[in-house]
């Protein structure tokens, strides 16, 4: 009997835009990784506090990472395309040109990145109003969010503000270039402009904070059509598009989603029979879902609203659909440790003795680690020396970005061990925030019993076992490395029809591949360094009221 023609592989793209660079995958219907690219991106700082970036190199570095995946590929095969990019306001004119976001006048700088706090004036306008749509985002409104930057544009930059064309959140900004469809995603409408699914656009507030322009023209410039993400745009891939992108035209494109919850989409609903894991018998709400990289994000569904004091949410359908999500923060993770890392006085001896050994400088610090622990648990070096994490405001749970950053325990050594040390103590900082924000989430309702780990720092062991450590609670990794861009192809996926739900395709898509567990001897120890941990901002408030009074 001749052997029955297999069907040809059917394949997804997707493309996540970081904080510093774009990448690209294309995935199978499996959730495995076929081919991945990477781009760097511009970043300016034209003074602190405020960043910039500009759509047009973004898009240019979207293209270039699609082609690269695609080359060799028969189009045929390829089904779907799907977004995901951090919450960065994009600003282009009534001509859909770039339009500057800057003093200076520069219009190729037209993105106001999501970690830009310039709008602090704003925010504390916004907050004061005390309006009913700040309880979907914990009760305070954060300087990341959209209008407060909108507000600042306003005020700061009014003849940008007249010739406004559109304001899209960096997402819906990359599904319009590839559609030409001008619809806005749930997800970001509603986790970083006020939106709800449940009343739409509140025309008091906007009015109350001083953007009632914005509701006479029916919410033209910031969104009046809104899809569910993974829901299919328009007529697909534009011919222009599929040019730019090297892909066919018409194909289908996905309503998009902020990268935070495509990571989260990626991982948290994957099959975890067989591992031995709490939620293995428990619904999707046991879980929650840490995206760390730059900064981190932790995602947890419910079946009905938690409102929980400062932690975004409740969103419905924001991530997954049918379920509420509540989304906690960190402003600064990654971007942390790469700052105490590179500027401590050792680093160049650091870098030298990475580089000759062939490994990265964080494989060569916890190797080093390792090396001058003696009998301790790597963990329990850190017994004098402790750090708060707020080098750059906190967004949960206390969401006071004036908080500043605290390291207690320094002596007048200098050398690599030192560096080592403050290194692990940073770590560990950020898992204890961490743990703050968890207990926020269950004190309010949530039962969380499993995290999910994924972006760039999940690749470090060290910052995975503190996590597990330090919470108490096993630690799941996903089978692909990647699973934000995972979670951009789950979106093509759904878009083309060929996945009946975005639950149907997380569950066949999404892959864990190692489980981290807690030493539960180490509780104790790591139960006051959290009681440290907690006394550092106690202390921090005592000594600003007493400069203050």
């Amino acid at each position: 009997m001749p052997s029955e023609k297999q069907p040809a592989a059917q394949f997804y793209v997707g493309v996540d835009v970081g904080s510093a660079s774009v990448r690209a995958a294309l995935v199978d219907a499996l959730g495995t990784v076929v081919a991945h690219a990477e781009r760097p991106i511009q970043v300016w700082e034209p003074q602190p506090d405020h960043y910039e970036q500009s759509s047009a190199d973004i898009w240019a570095a979207c293209c270039s990472v699609t082609k690269e995946v695609v080359r060799g590929v028969d189009g045929s095969q390829i089904r779907g395309l799907g977004f995901d990019a951090t919450c960065s306001l994009v600003v282009v004119d009534k001509q859909l040109q770039p339009l500057a976001v800057n003093c200076e006048g520069q219009n190729h700088r037209n993105v106001i990145m999501w970690m830009d706090h310039r709008a602090v004036s704003q925010v504390k306008l916004i907050n004061a109003t005390q309006h009913r749509v700040l309880n979907y985002v914990g009760g305070t409104m954060s300087v990341e969010m959209q209008p407060p930057k909108l507000l600042w544009i306003k005020e700061n930059l009014p003849e940008s503000w007249e010739k406004v064309g559109y304001f899209f959140d960096l997402p819906d900004f990359l599904s319009w270039k590839a559609t030409g469809v001008t619809a806005r995603s749930l997800c970001t409408v509603v986790c970083k402009w006020t939106y709800t699914s449940e009343r739409g656009w509140d025309d008091s507030f906007w009015k109350m904070i001083g953007l009632e322009d914005l509701v006479k023209d029916k919410y033209e410039k910031i969104g009046n059509l809104v899809l569910s993400p993974g829901e299919a745009l328009g007529k697909g891939l534009t011919p222009g598009a599929a040019r730019d992108l090297g892909l066919p035209e018409g194909i289908a494109v996905a309503a998009s989603l902020i990268d935070a919850h495509a990571g989260g989409l990626g991982v948290i609903g994957a099959d975890v029979k067989g591992h031995n894991l709490p939620c293995e018998n428990q619904p999707i709400t046991s879980r929650v879902a840490v995206i760390c990289g730059t900064s981190s994000c932790h995602m947890g569904v419910s079946e009905t609203p938690i409102f929980v004091p400062g932690v975004w949410g409740p969103y419905f359908s924001a991530m997954v659909p049918g379920l509420w999500l509540n989304e906690g923060g960190q402003s600064a993770t990654g971007k942390l440790i790469d700052h105490v890392v590179r500027g401590h006085v050792a680093f160049p001896e650091l870098e030298a003795k990475a580089a000759a050994s062939a490994h990265s400088i964080y494989t060569y610090l916890n190797s080093h680690l390792d090396l001058i622990k003696k009998s301790l648990p790597v963990g329990f070096l850190t017994v004098d020396l402790h750090v708060w994490p707020d080098f750059h405001g906190n967004r949960s749970p206390l969401t006071d970005l004036t908080l500043k950053g605290m390291v207690v325990g320094l002596t007048l050594s200098q050398g690599l061990d030192e560096l080592a040390l403050i290194y692990l103590a940073t770590i560990q900082a950020i898992a204890l925030g961490t743990r703050h924000i968890l207990e926020a989430m269950q004190a309010a309702g949530h039962g969380i019993s499993t995290l999910f780990l994924c972006g760039g720092l999940s690749k470090n062991p060290l910052f995975v076992q503190m996590h597990a450590d330090i919470t108490g609670k096993p630690v799941v990794l996903s089978k692909e490395v990647e699973s934000v861009l995972v979670g951009a192809a789950i979106l093509g996926a759904c878009a083309s029809g060929d996945f009946a739900s975005i639950q149907e395709a997380m569950a066949k898509m999404g892959k864990i591949g190692r489980v981290v567990q807690p030493n539960h001897e180490h509780k104790r120890f790591y139960d006051k360094k959290y009681e440290v941990f907690l006394k550092l901002v106690e202390h921090q408030r005592e000594y600003r009221s007493i400069m203050n009074s």
